[in-house]
């Protein structure tokens, strides 16, 4: 029974390493000590690989503006002082730009291939998620149109998000003269390193004038009409502007870190270099052949958007459609774990804490850390009306479960927490007090404060915040309240799982 001794030792080793280099996140270093508790040596092992012993060294994009990038006089207290207490997060401070919302894939897309159809000289696109299939294969036929009219385009994505996207459809962008990168890609065995250490940026920049960010990737699911998933409910953004110009900083860091793609040739595909010439149709009719099976080619997107999309009830009631570009005051920052702070987490907990009447959050993950839980409590404290958005069901199961166990202190506190039960809800919006508003790709967990490439978008507009507020209204009609006596009611077993989970919520 000696090697019980030594297994115990070696263990105990293995656990002062991991509970002095995670000193400073005491509820990271508990779970993953009851882990190696659980798992001698092998759970050791696990954190090695997931927690990246290899560091990303990047500064961050900071603003060279100083404090006198203020808002107007015409908006209020707490807007003014969100935007002063953010302005060393921001890539390059106060911004004006027009802004469109978007909050469906279809029209995402659509606004998206126009502008790629229109751009001059150059399109830089970056996606977690770039998928090869019936919206993939044609932002990528039009991507090699441009390339081959002499547009420069530039695309990243990321090496797990995209890990399906198919050599060969590479090769094509790359024969095309399109320049090709991948942020950590999976290569063995350099892979374990930054296992988790991911891309999850959505961000297209035109022109350096025009840019795409939010919530959607490139994937038929976000349109709705996949079957097996259903109807889609996602925010994205259009802006037109200075605010492009972050996005080009942001997406410009990304391209230098990550690792350019080469031709290969592939015997089991017989691609050709002149196929990667042949001219494709403009966004108009790529859009026809997109439909819900089943069902008839209908003349266009919008159409078929108009069918699919456009009734929020069984009661017939139209969705306004997406409102014309609105005037705002954009900040724009970027998550980065190359850095300590953690930049997206603290701009949620300022804007939070000072918000003065209203907080309406919509978020697919919502496994926060204390200090967000403590924001939000202390919010309704202070009488401003929180309002919740979450899915009823949640993909990965995990989350949901770890996520509920939040639910309680919140609604006990005086918050307000709404089921969403049409479909998937993967929008990541929140907004403050009508004016202030923020969209963008990062998730309430740990994963998207520490180890995730995020951007997001700081907007003070009320034209905007109205827009964002009239749609989480319409949502909440497809979603029903929580309440407490729901909670009360689970299961021992339910309890249970529901507790394991959310030991393991600082590694989501």
């Amino acid at each position: 029974m000696v090697w019980i001794l030594w297994l115990y030792l070696v263990n105990t080793f293995f656990m002062l390493i991991l509970a002095i280099r995670e000193v400073r996140r005491p509820a990271k270093a508990l779970n993953w000590l009851t882990i190696c508790l659980v798992l001698p040596v092998i759970g050791f092992g696990l954190y090695l690989i997931t927690t990246n012993p290899k560091r990303i060294h990047r500064k961050r994009l900071t603003s060279p503006h100083n404090e006198s990038d203020t808002l107007p006089d015409s908006f209020s207290r707490s807007a003014s002082i969100i935007a002063h207490s953010l302005r060393h997060f921001t890539v390059h401070g106060l911004r004006t730009s027009r802004v469109q919302v978007l909050t469906n894939g279809i029209e995402t897309y659509e606004k998206l291939m126009e502008s790629v159809q229109n751009a001059q000289r150059t399109i830089d696109l970056e996606y977690y998620i770039y998928r090869d299939d019936q919206i993939g294969r044609r932002i990528t036929d039009l991507l090699i149109e441009r390339a081959v009219d002499g547009v420069r385009v530039r695309f990243v994505r990321d090496g797990w998000g995209s890990r399906k996207f198919p050599r060969h459809q590479i090769n094509r962008m790359l024969e095309a003269g399109i320049e090709c990168r991948t942020i950590f890609p999976l290569r063995f065995p350099w892979f374990m390193s930054t296992l988790t250490y991911r891309d999850h940026c959505k961000i297209v920049v035109i022109d350096g004038k025009e840019a795409f960010t939010g919530g959607i990737n490139v994937g038929y699911e976000y349109t709705g009409l996949k079957p097996n998933v259903g109807f889609w409910r996602d925010t994205h953004l259009r802006i037109v502007g200075e605010v492009a110009v972050d996005l080009q900083a942001i997406f410009d860091a990304h391209w230098n870190i990550a690792s350019p793609e080469r031709i290969k040739t592939m015997t089991r595909w017989n691609t050709k270099v002149e196929d990667t010439r042949k001219p494709i149709q403009g966004s108009e009719r790529i859009s026809q052949n997109i439909a819900s099976p089943g069902r008839a080619n209908l003349p266009g997107w919008s159409a078929e958007w108009g069918a699919e999309l456009d009734t929020m009830d069984d009661t017939g009631v139209a969705v306004p459609g997406t409102k014309a570009l609105q005037e705002a005051y954009v900040q724009t920052l970027e998550g980065n774990p190359g850095i300590p702070t953690q930049v997206i987490r603290e701009a949620y907990f300022i804007c939070m804490t000072q918000a003065t009447d209203t907080i309406d959050i919509t978020n697919p993950y919502f496994v926060p850390d204390a200090d967000i839980i403590m924001a939000i409590k202390t919010a309704v404290a202070r009488g401003v009306r929180v309002r919740l958005l979450v899915p009823r069901h949640v993909v990965p199961k995990i989350v949901g479960p770890a996520s509920r166990t939040f639910y309680g202190e919140l609604l006990e506190a005086g918050g307000q927490i709404y089921l969403y039960n049409k479909g998937i809800l993967h929008a990541k919006v929140m907004v403050i007090d009508g004016e202030i508003a923020e969209v963008g790709s990062a998730n309430y967990d740990m994963r998207s404060y520490r180890l995730n490439y995020e951007v997001c978008e700081i907007l003070y507009s009320a034209d905007v915040a109205r827009e964002l507020t009239e749609q989480f209204e319409r949502d909440l009609t497809d979603s029903v309240p929580l309440r407490m006596e729901e909670l009360l009611e689970r299961s021992r077993s339910e309890r249970i799982i529901e507790q394991a989970a959310r030991l393991l919520a600082p590694l989501l």
